[in-house]
């Protein structure tokens, strides 16, 4: 599974996640740090990514729009980059049966 971290979360991420989500970016990487939501739900398609946010937009274009890509909503408040670390090496098992189910759009963790 491949993810694309939205501007929301940390560029460390990408590093410290790079064995369990191998090819994984963060928008600061790919050049769209400033870019409006629209730019990076089409990236995302384009590159197969599923997108990982701490906002709702993503989840409600989901909604709207369906899949793909596939959205992962964190729903944590404030936290440390650890903790964010911790939770998507500990629901690795939740995250492969998303990317399987093809029916799911989004799936929400906190």
């Amino acid at each position: 599974m491949k993810l694309l971290f939205d501007q929301n979360l940390s560029q460390r991420l990408v590093t410290r996640l790079a064995v369990e989500y191998p090819q994984s970016v963060q928008v600061r990487d790919i050049g769209l740090q400033t870019a409006d939501d629209q730019a990076t739900w089409e990236y995302a398609v384009q590159q197969q990514l599923t997108i990982v946010s701490k906002d709702s937009d993503f989840e409600q274009r989901s909604l709207l729009y369906g899949h793909p890509p596939k959205v992962i909503w964190i729903r944590m408040g404030n936290c440390a980059t650890t903790a964010m670390e911790q939770l998507l090496r500990a629901r690795i098992s939740n995250l492969r049966a998303f990317e399987l189910d093809a029916t799911a759009s989004v799936l929400v963790l906190s």
